[in-house]
């Protein structure tokens, strides 16, 4: 969804205009406009709207060319810390470049916004400045996960909005899971899954079996497929192309996954540097290695989707540098492209709702 905007006193024409909180990641500013000078390198439709202080950020970008035509710089004072409770940020945040960030998105003046910021503060502030869906009770937070599929990934969420989901949460899951499948993957027909201990039906919590029953129905005569539920050795798998959980289970599988990856990465390593045949046989393997490597870089899906808003929000690492940076604004241009929000918001819409059951109800908490 293309949009003409004016960035600094010059003229941008037809730009996907990016919301950026450029103070909220660990590397600070630097790498976030490191990272958007190469996403606007790759995609000269991009303009950004940079929430931030000025006399940090335009040094920055005025060193990166060409940069500065396309940004414009809102200069807001506060940042939000890592270590900062979202209810506190909610109370006193006004001034933070988070919240002004989000603030361009709900005025219309952006299209999306993108923070390497503190997730629990950014999902409450999301949905305090922006709202929830109709039909939404808890939003969700989407990843990427690495897989056999055709794609190369997998749709995973909740990835730690909300640590509790009961069965009407897993439905709409279901549903919006689907729409980012078909929109950021290009998947006509997603194939569902619902994370579980076992395949068995018989397995699970009172809400697995009644959300279980319900995608079972729904997907009769529908544009997804259910393959029932799923184990967390389907994570990588082609069996599905969704993975529906709890932002609890979600969250320490993500976090489980990125540290085996980089436990993979360290010893492959080591094994190399083991003896003189070792580094020989690296040498002669490099290529297949740094394939390898680019495989398994969480920096390349880097870029939790929150699902559920009136608004897209990319959620990029904390300790994302440039490359994870251009990673999460080029899903965000992505979703753009695919005017994502608008589908979101029709499939919801569209989706059966369970009926109000004893198991329904519960105000969780971010698992972050």
């Amino acid at each position: 969804m293309n949009s003409t905007r004016q960035s600094a006193g010059n003229e941008v024409g037809e730009r996907i205009i990016i919301s950026i909180d450029a103070m909220g990641g660990d590397r600070g500013p630097s790498a976030v406009v490191s990272g958007m000078a190469r996403s606007q390198r790759k995609n000269p439709d991009i303009g950004f709207i940079v929430h931030g202080r000025r006399d940090e950020l335009e040094p920055l970008i005025a060193r990166k060319r060409g940069l500065g035509d396309v940004c414009e710089i809102r200069d807001v004072p506060d940042i939000v810390t890592m270590t900062e409770k979202p209810a506190q940020v909610i109370r006193n945040g006004k001034n933070t470049s988070m919240w002004s960030a989000l603030d361009s998105v709900k005025q219309g003046e952006a299209e999306v916004c993108v923070s390497c910021g503190n997730t629990g503060a950014l999902m409450m502030l999301s949905v305090v400045r922006l709202r929830k869906l109709p039909g939404v009770d808890r939003p969700a937070i989407a990843v990427l996960w690495p897989s056999r599929n055709p794609q190369g990934f997998n749709v995973m969420l909740d990835a730690g909005a909300d640590i509790r989901a009961d069965e009407r949460d897993l439905a709409t899951y279901s549903a919006m899971g689907v729409a980012y499948a078909r929109s950021g993957l290009g998947i006509e027909r997603p194939r569902v899954g619902l994370l579980n201990v076992g395949t068995e039906e018989h397995k699970g919590r009172a809400e697995l079996k009644l959300a279980h029953e319900h995608l079972q129905a729904a997907s009769v005569d529908s544009d997804f497929d259910y393959v029932g539920f799923v184990e967390g050795g389907d994570l990588p798998s082609d069996r599905c192309d969704v993975v529906v959980t709890d932002g609890f289970t979600g969250n320490v599988a993500l976090k489980t996954g990125e540290g085996t990856a980089n436990l993979i990465a360290d010893q492959l390593r080591e094994a190399f540097r083991y003896s003189i045949l070792s580094r020989l046989a690296s040498l002669l393997a490099l290529t297949s290695l740094r394939r390898l490597k680019k495989r398994i870089d969480p920096r390349r899906v880097n870029g939790g989707v929150f699902l559920g808003l009136n608004g897209t929000v990319v959620k990029s690492h904390g300790s994302a540098d440039s490359t994870g940076v251009s990673a999460a604004i080029k899903l965000a241009y992505l979703l753009t492209q695919q005017r994502f929000s608008e589908k979101l918001a029709a499939r919801v819409a569209s989706a059966p709702n369970l009926p109000q059951t004893a198991t329904t109800g519960g105000n969780g908490g971010s698992s972050e």
